[in-house]
């Protein structure tokens, strides 16, 4: 794309060296720059890209977006930020994919991994291609393999590239997972999102938006951007429902859901049994009555959701039913990887979502076995929730192991220290400490017998550990199979 394109299509204060060049691409790490892209230099927490600027034109960097000129002999555009204006020229570079594409977007701070899994599991089931775009990464379609992503919701020039590479081959609706992050900053600007989930909202990155009130403000974000004709799903349970619908524009259609108080769509009638939960799905005057494979209310929560966003988009009650139904669990997401003991291995990292899958593995433990966590907390990240987990795991547990999550550059026994903090009290026989996950997991062995259930809490997914000097291979799953297989 010619930068005389680019220049006419977004905001800048002034363009300076002047020349009409081909942009190939667009960039932001003067490590991995091609040559003939444009380096955009965003300032970010820790790093300032107008500080690499000249390492990226020796590598090929053909014009440059920044903040202040700089003595640079290349076309440079001069905007008033950077980290805004990437957004602008992501869209533009990739014709705006999201105007021809049904575009959702699932924000809360707990269950936007399963309810877009969820969605295009409806979607398919009523024969529409959707493709998905999250945690785990993206893929085209359910049975593909996941393509990696770095962060929850892609940077905006991998967002719009994907959402281009999904428009061309011809599936017109696209599920994603939309995170605070991404909506302060700017990753989904442009993307013009026709429905907006709010799953729930309780205390998690407080490192970043420093008071829930800031917190609450960036997911709001997605609603107050709809456009007329758009939808909102929100969970009416939520303590923050009320505020979360004031934003929403008076020309957006409003669908609540909940199982404790009235809105459009409910659960009522739950049953959780050894092997999944039922309930009955009412809707207007249709009652359905829904068995699913998954464990937990949050599970019931979840599948409201994906309901409301297939019934947005006119796929009817009885094929949605028939796709949760044929769902299992997804991938780390209270996905049970052992039998006997029962082992769980799930993503929860807050309090909330911590509290919510040892209730629900609660319901699992036999009468008179013991319930057992093994958990961590993220290093680097917010520290005042460690002691809350820590309070929770105690009282909702027989027995608690804590031990390592992703430590980072954080001293791993000051993270450990402060998750101490919230018990009342360290028993040496129903807390244990083993600051090596590994080591964790096969001791998580010895303290068990047969009929317990076991709950690894915080890595999920994920297959590495963020240490102080480097990133290794790391697998709960991997781990507890190699361990309780001995």
């Amino acid at each position: 794309m010619n930068l005389s394109n680019i220049i006419k299509n977004i905001e800048h204060i002034e363009v300076l060296n002047f020349k009409d060049v081909d942009i190939k691409g667009i960039s932001y790490n003067s490590n991995t720059i091609n040559s003939h892209e444009i380096f955009v230099c965003l300032k970010g927490e820790h790093v300032d890209g107008h500080n690499f600027a000249q390492s990226a034109f020796e590598k090929g960097a053909i014009a440059l977006m920044v903040e202040r000129p700089l003595n640079i002999e290349i076309p440079q555009i001069v905007v008033k930020s950077t980290q805004e204006s990437i957004a602008d020229l992501a869209a533009v570079f990739y014709h705006n994919p999201t105007n021809s594409l049904n575009l959702i977007g699932v924000t809360g701070t707990n269950g936007k991994t399963t309810v877009a899994h969820l969605v295009q599991k409806i979607f398919e089931a009523d024969r529409k291609k959707c493709a998905l775009i999250g945690t785990l990464g993206y893929k085209l379609s359910s049975s593909d393999d996941y393509l990696e992503a770095k962060h929850t919701t892609p940077q905006a020039p991998q967002m719009q590239n994907t959402l281009s590479t999904i428009l061309k081959a011809d599936i017109l609706n696209v599920i994603t997972e939309v995170s605070s992050h991404a909506l302060e900053q700017f990753r989904v600007k442009n993307c013009n999102f026709k429905t907006a989930v709010f799953t729930n909202l309780t205390q998690d990155h407080l490192d970043y938006h420093i008071t829930m009130d800031n917190y609450f403000a960036a997911k709001a974000k997605l609603f107050k951007g709809l456009k007329q004709g758009g939808s909102a799903v929100i969970n009416k349970d939520d303590k923050y429902a009320k505020r979360l619908i004031e934003q929403v524009p008076s020309d957006v259609e409003i669908l609540t859901y909940s199982v404790k108080t009235k809105a459009d769509l409910m659960a009522k009638n739950v049953e959780f049994m050894s092997d999944g939960v039922s309930f009955d799905c009412c809707y207007k005057d249709m009652s359905l009555n829904f068995k699913l494979h998954l464990n937990g209310m949050f599970s019931v929560y979840n599948c409201l959701a994906s309901i409301a966003v297939g019934l947005i988009n006119g796929i009817s009650l009885e094929t949605i039913k028939s796709a949760l139904e044929d769902t299992k669990s997804v991938a780390g997401r209270f996905e049970i990887v052992q039998t006997n003991p029962m082992v769980i291995v799930d993503y929860a990292h807050t309090p909330d979502g911590l509290e919510n899958i040892l209730r629900a593995a609660r319901e699992l433990t036999p009468k008179g076995a013991n319930l057992i966590c093994l958990f961590g907390c993220g290093g680097n990240r917010d520290c005042t929730k460690r002691p809350k987990m820590g309070k929770i795991a105690q009282q909702l547990c027989d027995k608690i192991i804590i031990t390592s999550d992703n430590p980072r550059s954080e001293d791993p026994q000051q993270i450990i220290t402060d998750i101490l903090s919230g018990l009342t009290l360290i028993n040496p026989k129903t807390v244990f400490v083993e600051i090596d996950r590994k080591v964790a997991i096969e001791l998580l062995k010895d303290i068990s017998s047969e009929n317990d259930v076991l709950v690894l809490a915080g890595k999920g997914h994920e297959n590495y550990q963020i240490l102080a000097d480097k990133t290794i291979h790391f697998d709960d799953r991997e781990e507890v199979i190699r361990v309780f297989s001995k």
